[in-house]
């Protein structure tokens, strides 16, 4: 398919307008684990409290998906990633001022529905721009972007807060949220305007062009087994991640290990950086040498298993730097969870892919957000406080995540092969 200048010239620059939403999107995911500390302190939380409001973003992420899916099929998504930008600006900056739990979860959820559509929509918009071939390698590159986001709320974060506090970070960030807004609403387009059929595998526009009935979607999406086998691997691989490097790392790293703020988060940002270069190579590796998204995908979640159970007790055993490695690992190991999207996109017609991404991201978030509020209750029932965690409730914790995985391995192992690679 020959493409113009002009055309390659505005998808890119449609991706990088689309990256630095991703990004924010990334750092409110994950930025609790630096803070999680002075966060407990000021407003009293118990280690129940702070899973929950780590994870009521989650929640509301998670139940978004389904209604975002039919309206980003039908509105675009320009105009749904704007209007949730809206959301997401109003919930940041409230959350900078909340002074009682109830006021930081109200901004929480507003920013849990303002970021719910980003990358889905994003995704979506790059089934019109990029072939079925260019997806997988397009899609993991955004992933591997937006983890700069979650760089920024490792390191960097914890030496925004130590020097001018938590609340003048996060509002700082709410306003840097209001501008990226604004420049995809002024930016973006869902489509190209010269009619050109962005997928080799379709042949008739009008194809493309249909709208699917939603729950005639959802019929066909939900009535896949493999949808529901792929869907609880999604579970498992993100809340083992999150649980990691969105809240329970923090203190693992500064109660059991005695790190302090910059250290622990120096430690989360090597996840980053794993995340960020495994991304980025995942469908080169997919292509060259599994020739599969399946096998890509279940190799790198039993090579995330076996490094999980570091956080059982052997992690305290080894050197920092050694440590370092195994976080980094870790982040190589969690990039191979992107290779649900390129599947995903090989299972359902273009029609509906909107509507298909988002409906296994909802999968993805409530793992997030179960896997942290439950492990927030297994510490709590130990006699853990959010500010003070024993290495034996950690411990006990994260068998959670670390069973779920081994579960939806085996039961994912046994769905069918989608978008073979020659």
């Amino acid at each position: 398919m020959n493409r113009s200048p002009s055309h390659n010239r505005s998808r890119w620059t449609i991706f990088a307008t689309l990256a630095l939403m991703y990004i924010l999107v990334y750092f409110y995911r994950v930025s609790l684990a630096v803070v999680a500390s002075d966060i407990s302190r000021e407003l009293h939380l118990s280690p129940a409290q702070l899973g929950s409001l780590s994870g009521v973003l989650f929640y509301v992420y998670a139940a978004a998906q389904l209604p975002l899916g039919p309206m980003i099929d039908r509105l675009g998504s320009r105009l749904v990633i704007s209007g949730c930008g809206v959301l997401t600006t109003a919930g940041g900056i409230l959350f900078s001022q909340a002074d009682t739990l109830f006021v930081a979860m109200i901004a929480r959820v507003l920013i849990g529905v303002g970021t719910a559509s980003v990358l889905m929509a994003t995704f979506t918009l790059f089934s019109h721009w990029y072939s079925k071939q260019e997806f997988g390698r397009v899609s993991g590159f955004m992933v591997a972007l937006g983890n700069l986001g979650n760089l920024a709320a490792t390191a960097p974060l914890a030496l925004a807060v130590g020097a001018y506090g938590w609340r003048n970070s996060f509002l700082a960030v709410g306003g840097v949220q209001a501008l990226v807004t604004l420049l995809v609403f002024m930016r973006v387009q869902d489509r190209p305007q010269t009619g050109t059929v962005h997928d080799q595998t379709v042949h008739d526009k009008s194809e493309t062009d249909r709208k699917a009935p939603m729950m005639a979607a959802w019929g066909e999406i939900f009535g896949s087994r493999d949808f529901w086998l792929l869907g609880g691997l999604a579970f498992s691989w993100y809340g083992n991640y999150l649980a990691l490097q969105a809240l329970w790392g923090g203190p693992y790293l500064m109660e059991v290990l005695h790190l302090s703020r910059e250290a622990t988060g120096s430690m989360l940002m090597f996840t980053s950086f794993g995340f960020i270069v495994g991304s980025t190579f995942n469908d080169a590796v997919a292509r060259r040498f599994f020739k599969s998204y399946k096998k890509t995908l279940l190799t790198g979640q039993l090579v995330l298993l076996l490094l999980m159970t570091a956080f059982l007790g052997w992690a305290e055993a080894i050197p920092q730097p050694l440590l370092a490695g195994v976080f980094f690992a870790i982040g190589l190991a969690v990039s191979s969870g992107v290779m649900i999207y390129p599947i995903i996109r090989s299972m359902f017609p273009v029609n509906i892919v909107g509507t298909a991404l988002t409906s296994l991201n909802f999968y993805v978030l409530m793992g997030a957000a179960v896997t942290q509020q439950v492990m927030g209750i297994i510490i709590g029932s130990c006699g853990g406080s959010a500010g003070g965690v024993s290495p034996g409730a950690l411990h006990t914790a994260f068998i959670f995540p670390i069973v779920c995985l081994v579960l939806t391995i085996a039961l994912y192992s046994r769905a069918r092969e989608y978008g073979q690679l020659k």
